[in-house]
């Protein structure tokens, strides 16, 4: 497989698990099929914009291949026709943002060496796509993003990246790498929700003194 057979692969992926976890917040929230629609799309979409844009692959494949609209499409109407109880549930919408976090991190970064940014810029942007979707997604309806929260999410990310970086520096297998690079911020950020873990939260001088 080559290095643009892979990012497309990833970023088709990211795209139909990150539209779901946007279809499932917007059922969540009650909105419309039009709603959910744009919350799917939204999701799956914002990371790789701005990426894109950022590095200058215009117009952005996002908005330039209709399969990355017909996944978020597909995606999104999956989830608002067939809403199981069990996905009313607040974890399946954390595995599912999890996955997409992971493979558009790892996207990310190989698409920003493959432009040739130097590799400590190409992991920033893998991180910022990874995080960009979730960020759109709960700005849309209102919700803290995840990001800013306690939650180790962006260093997730960061972390999927930096291996992608790494792989690319010492030349190691391309396909490899990116599930190794995917796997291990898949991995973070679940253990991260299962076991509590988070960054120190700043405190404001109201709280010190309750």
């Amino acid at each position: 497989m080559t290095v643009r057979e892979l990012l497309v692969v990833l970023d088709l992926a990211g795209t139909f698990v990150f539209a779901t976890s946007g279809a499932m917040l917007g059922v969540r929230h009650k909105l419309d099929i039009f709603g959910v629609l744009v919350l799917s799309f939204a999701a799956s979409s914002a990371g790789g914009i701005i990426r894109d844009l950022l590095i200058g692959s215009t117009p952005p494949a996002a908005i330039s291949d209709w399969r990355y609209c017909t996944v978020a499409i597909i995606a999104g109407l999956t989830i608002f026709f067939w809403y199981s109880p069990i996905s009313r549930l607040h974890t399946p919408i954390l595995v599912f943002d999890a996955a997409g976090l992971a493979l558009f991190a790892v996207a990310g970064t190989a698409k920003a060496l493959a432009f040739r940014l130097n590799p400590f810029m190409s992991a920033l942007l893998g991180m910022l796509t990874g995080i960009g979707g979730g960020i759109m997604r709960d700005l849309l309806v209102a919700r803290t993003p995840v990001v800013f929260q306690r939650d180790l999410y962006a260093v997730a990310a960061l972390a999927g990246a930096a291996l992608v970086v790494v792989g690319h520096r010492f030349a190691w297998p391309v396909v490899p790498t990116a599930l190794g690079a995917a796997t291990v911020c898949f991995a973070l950020r679940v253990l991260a929700i299962w076991r509590g873990w988070s960054l120190p939260v700043a405190r404001s001088n109201d709280e010190s003194h309750e």
